[in-house]
């Protein structure tokens, strides 16, 4: 095993660092010795690290399989940039042309390829499988190896076939790496990868340089986002939207607000996808607008913001999506927008799925709600998530805890709860106890007979948002416990039978309100800047010619951190400059003469730049979608299958085709009627809007019941408007 001077000699010599990270040199060293090694460490905390630097000192080549083509060229040319041999890496996909997969095996060969990136599809393909059982593997990597598990949030079948394929090419040690993962994603990824006696390195889940803020999704959404942005020029941020309409409506109006955004979803062109890719790690643009296809293993240092315009669909998705910002220990802005509504159809969407799936679903989002409504510490409810306690009452850096609300005794409150939880047997789950306590009679709860017991409606005196704070704090606290495993269902832990033997002080706060009313006052913005401020931007600009000419990311040549301790340092030799942290003998010698030019150049002055006046343009309405959805319904077009092609949600087309009929326009949909809804039943609703004084979709709900569906309100009320008022 290499000793500790060649190890840290290599980390200099690469990567230009003079220690190792948390649990990197231990990571290192197990797979050294010919360990399966299992790590878990949040994004930012240096996973590639893990398997790049024993790539380098090992004999053979390294085989990492990876999900992203994106993410394999960024890596490759990373691990290139730190070595004078080209061929020291390499990856082999779908993208490459004969000649060059040529040229790639050639290099392995004759052994100057240490890392080999291959896609898991590409693994799969017979003569990939033939030539890589010739060569000398050092080890296998896994990255973003949640992909391999159902309960992930980015579950892959692709990569359930990674362990088959390793046994057929040869054994080797193996390393898997994820970013995030709760405790039965982890063990699925073991299991699956035949590792169950893997070293286990976890790291804590804390990123302290994130600030995580929930702001309501007002009407003004927009706009608030562009004040953001304004307040923060020049810094990358990437927005996630769910939808691929609204990515592209959204990055439209920053552009016409003068932004440099462009949109990225995984319905555009591969090649459209890769250019806007390549725009962003090129700082040609600050803001990419995204939906959560963009992002997996994204090497970008220097994300300074995530603002998530709607709402994930669980905390594990927001977690890996938050933790691209600030990868580099500096400024990270985690804004998420909240409307109650927005979770409403994210429930919508998971009906038709099988039982089981909804019933994960629904627990997912009940988390994510309960994350943006609570008005705790949200690094503390994040890292309790994780199953990890996060000791502090205030961490200092999310709003809650910048602006704490009072606290309030519950004792009592927490008492009733644990009743109720014990009096069912600790058999069901948070939404059913909430049942119970606020004394509802739901068909659930008559047919346990659960409205005979004593406990029942035993907290009706309290408003339901207050037994919401008290479970989900007694969670927290260690009181209750929600069996993941086990559909959820709410346990009483020994702590929590404790306080009810001995009831002591329980204090909690009270969950924030939102709504969709205008709420004053600007999000956080602003961050650390350098000691001078305008050699630190000279340099930035000096780094963003270099990457051009080289077509290279401008992270690659200095990361933000080594150019602000340049502006702090002012190192004017190449010996200086490579003391700088993050920089190494290398990259001083590769890069160091022009930046230690600028800096002997640089005279003392200093010019601040404020703020553009905010002003929001809007975007026109987007009529060329228009005319194409009225062409297909003319063409007779089934209205899903519209949706489909379009890459829009059914709902979404819906609303594209209401506001087409409200405009003016006739529009017959009578083939798709005819052919989805009962005759009788179209009748009844048609009926309804000709004598109704209203086309409230709440109203006709309310008036017609449970029998009719949104959508088929939805569909007559179209036909309606279309027929009667056009």
């Amino acid at each position: 095993m290499a000793d500790k001077d060649i190890l840290l000699e290599t980390l200099k010599t690469y990567f230009g660092f003079d220690t190792f990270k948390g649990d990197q040199e231990a990571i290192i060293r197990n797979l050294l010795a010919g360990k399966d090694t299992f790590v878990l460490m949040p994004t930012g905390g240096g996973k590639s690290l893990c398997y790049q630097l024993p790539a380098l000192l090992m004999k053979g080549t390294a085989i990492v399989i990876s999900p992203l083509i994106a993410l394999m060229k960024n890596q490759v040319d990373s691990i290139r940039n730190l070595s004078e041999e080209d061929g020291v890496a390499h990856f082999i996909n779908s993208s490459l042309t004969k000649s060059a997969i040529d040229q790639v095996k050639n290099d392995i060969v004759s052994g100057k390829t240490k890392l080999l990136y291959v896609a898991p599809e590409s693994l799969t393909k017979d003569e990939n499988v033939e030539f890589l059982k010739g060569i000398d593997i050092s080890f296998y990597a896994i990255d973003e190896a949640h992909c391999i598990s159902e309960w992930g949030h980015d579950f892959r079948p692709e990569y359930r076939r990674i362990r088959p394929i390793m046994n057929e090419i040869g054994e080797a040690p193996v390393i898997a790496l994820t970013a995030t993962a709760t405790s039965k994603v982890r063990d699925d990824i073991k299991k699956n990868l035949g590792i169950l006696d893997a070293t286990d390195f976890k790291s804590s889940f804390n990123r302290p340089n994130l600030y995580y803020e929930v702001r309501p999704k007002t009407k003004n959404v927009e706009k608030d986002i562009i004040r953001f942005i304004k307040a923060n020029p020049g810094k990358s941020g990437i927005i996630y939207c769910l939808s691929r309409k609204k990515v592209e409506e959204l990055a439209e109006v920053l552009q016409a607000n003068d932004i440099p955004a462009m949109a990225y979803h995984a319905g555009m062109e591969a090649a459209a996808r890769s250019n806007t890719q390549d725009a962003f790690l090129m700082e040609k643009i600050d803001v990419i607008v995204a939906t959560i296809a963009f992002g997996m293993g994204i090497d970008k240092p220097d994300v300074r913001y995530v603002i998530h315009y709607d709402i994930p669909k669980s905390l594990e998705g927001y977690y890996q999506e938050t933790g691209r910002a600030g990868r580099d220990g500096g400024e990270g802005q985690c804004i998420a927008f909240y409307n109650s509504k927005d979770v409403q159809k994210l429930e919508k969407f998971l009906d038709g799925k099988p039982i089981a799936e909804q019933d994960i679903g629904k627990q997912l989002l009940q988390e994510t709600t309960a994350y943006c409504e609570s008005s705790v510490c949200r690094r503390k409810q994040l890292l309790h998530y994780f199953g990890e306690a996060y000791e502090p009452d205030n961490c200092g850096n999310c709003d809650n805890c910048l602006n704490p609300k009072k606290q309030v005794e519950a004792q009592t409150q927490l008492i009733t709860v644990l009743e109720v939880i014990q009096a069912v047997k600790e058999n069901f789950k948070y939404d059913y106890i909430m049942n119970l306590l606020l004394g509802k009679e739901t068909n659930d709860v008559l047919e346990h007979k659960h409205d005979e017991l004593e406990v029942f409606g035993s907290g009706s005196d309290e408003e339901e948002k207050t037994w919401s704070a008290v479970i989900r704090q007694a969670m927290i606290a260690g009181y209750i416990v929600k069996d993941v495993e086990n559909y959820g269902l709410l346990k009483i832990t020994d702590e929590g039978r404790k306080f009810m033997k001995n009831p002591k002080s329980f204090l909690i706060v009270e969950d924030n309100e939102f709504d969709e009313e205008e709420q004053e006052g600007p999000m956080r913005g602003g961050g650390t800047f350098a000691v001078d401020p305008e050699l630190y931007s000279m340099l930035k600009d000096l780094r963003k010619k270099i990457s051009k000419q080289m077509q290279l990311p401008p992270y690659v040549i200095f990361q933000d951190p080594s150019l602000e301790a340049m502006a702090t340092t002012y190192p004017i030799t190449i010996d200086e400059l490579a003391n700088i942290t993050g920089v190494g003998t290398g990259k001083a010698k590769r890069y160091g003469q022009e930046f230690i030019d600028l800096i002997k150049r640089h005279v003392e002055e200093n010019e601040i730049e404020r703020p553009e006046d905010m002003r929001v343009r809007t975007v026109a309405n987007k009529s060329k979608l228009k005319v194409e959805i009225i062409r297909l319904i003319d063409l007779k077009v089934a209205l899903d299958d519209i949706a489909i092609s379009k890459g829009m949600e059914f709902d979404e087309l819906l609303t594209e085709i209401e506001s087409i009929v409200y405009s003016g326009f006739k529009l017959n949909i009578n083939y798709f009627i005819e052919d989805n809804i009962d005759e009788e039943r179209a009748e009844d609703i048609y009926s309804y809007f000709k004598e109704s004084e209203t086309d409230s979709l709440d109203e006709a709900i309310d008036e017609l019941g449970d029998d009719y569906s949104e959508e088929e309100i939805r569909l007559i009320r179209i036909k309606f408007i279309s027929e009667m008022g056009n």
